[in-house]
């Protein structure tokens, strides 16, 4: 038998639902990020820094864009004979096949993978966080208090507490309280859903709960540990983090990569960021282009504006175009004369002519208020936008629409306009 120490599983099979069009196509981990990343690049990245080489990434919804990303795993080191990345997917058993349907069930239709490695640890991550851990200091803290769980947990503001599991301790970091986004949080100390379990600890938990509906990590797993007296501890981490799990979280974290002196810092030597990177040309910069405080990727033609924002690889922004505040995704084309302010506009969108995008005032989403706002565009994928239309903000599009979709050649603020096949 293979014998590792600790092997991480990494959940990445989630919906996203809470950033929109973004996610029609793809699952959340798979979303870019700054230019150049990927989502999931991040807890893959921390991986391979902090020494751990055997990776299950459990995928479900929408698997294409995130399987063709990692691959075999070479941009981060992980094409290992034994060990590396393993994509796991939901599969059809003899009997009683389902879907994941929770957190601590899909890890638990994967326990003959973990077996076959014999794990001290086994570490639990989320795959669409923004940040660096070290998740070997995170195991010595383990080890040293003999525990038999460890939480990541981090200082929140105490009126966000409730939207979080939350963790209370006495002065040895033991955890003597946990509660499920509590509605009266007793402290603001929050779990990040990073977990490190001891292997027996973990899989007899798992058998234990079996059969519980949509088994997950806080609302269950957790709180049987705790009853059945195991060593529970927090691991405060006191460093960037980011739950980019809606559109204004997302845009303000690319946002703050473009600070003078970034929260996030992209450019440290010591522990780099890995992707897969394709084979592209340099960006080219035209003489008459201004850009003033921004990430541009590889392969982009920039011959107009851009202030404060964050441009993919492979975007051309024509002679003319201003582009304020936003994040433009791989292969887009803003046409000339165009202007794009705070907007968010996803991979491979054309944008015509003359299109005035984040105008007007603010006005409430007519479809979905709590996913659309906070006065941002939000463009899908593949969208086409003809020439000279107005879109205001808090708004959705997506797919290939035309000008006869534009009342007045305006998409009014907190419009929305989804074409046949495509979510919102």
């Amino acid at each position: 038998m293979i014998k590792k120490e600790m092997i991480a599983m990494l959940l990445a099979g989630g919906q996203g639902s809470r950033l929109g069009v973004l996610t029609s196509k793809m699952a959340k981990p798979a979303v870019a990020f700054g230019g150049k990343y990927r989502i999931i690049d991040f807890p893959l990245s921390n991986c391979i820094n902090s020494g751990i080489d055997t990776v299950g990434v459990l995928t479900q919804y929408q698997p294409l864009r995130l399987n063709t990303h990692i691959g075999i795993g070479i941009p981060w080191d992980l094409d290992r004979n034994v060990g590396g990345v393993t994509v796991l997917p939901p599969y059809e058993k003899s009997t009683n096949s389902e879907w994941y349907t929770g957190t601590a069930n899909a890890i638990y239709q994967n326990l003959e993978y973990m077996e076959q490695y014999n794990p001290d640890y086994v570490l639990i991550l989320s795959g669409d966080h923004i940040y660096k851990m070290d998740y070997k200091i995170m195991l010595d803290y383990h080890k040293a208090n003999n525990a038999d769980i460890t939480i990541a947990a981090m200082p929140v503001p105490i009126e966000e507490a409730k939207r979080f599991g939350i963790v209370v301790t006495d002065d040895d970091n033991r955890i003597t309280e946990f509660e499920e986004k509590p509605e009266n949080p007793k402290s603001n100390l929050a779990s990040m859903g990073i977990y490190i379990f001891s292997w027996k600890v973990l899989k007899n938990a798992l058998i234990a709960l079996k059969d519980q509906n949509e088994c997950d990590f806080g609302k269950h797993v957790i709180p049987y540990c705790f009853e059945n007296n195991k060593r529970l501890f927090a691991y405060e981490y006191n460093g960037y983090w980011k739950d980019v799990g809606t559109l204004n979280s997302y845009w303000e974290a690319n946002m703050e990569l473009i600070d003078i002196i970034p929260v996030f810092n992209l450019y440290e030597e010591f522990w780099k960021i890995y992707t897969r990177t394709d084979a592209i040309p340099p960006q080219y910069i035209s003489s008459d282009a201004f850009i003033e405080k921004s990430i541009i990727g590889d392969g982009s033609e920039i011959y107009g504006k851009v202030y404060n924002s964050v441009i993919g690889s492979g975007v051309v922004i024509e002679e003319g175009a201003v582009v304020r505040d936003s994040i433009i995704m791989q292969d887009t084309v803003i046409g000339k004369n165009t202007s794009v302010e705070k907007a968010i506009i996803a991979e491979e969108v054309v944008i015509g002519d003359n299109v005035e995008i984040g105008v007007g005032e603010e006005a409430e989403n007519v479809l979905k208020p709590k996913i659309y706002n906070s006065g941002l565009v939000t463009i899908g994928e593949c969208t086409v936008i003809p020439d000279g239309v107005k879109i205001g903000k808090n708004t959705a599009v997506s797919g290939e629409t035309k000008p006869e979709d534009y009342p007045n050649g305006e998409l009014v603020g907190g419009g929305v306009i989804i074409k046949a096949g495509d979510n919102v």
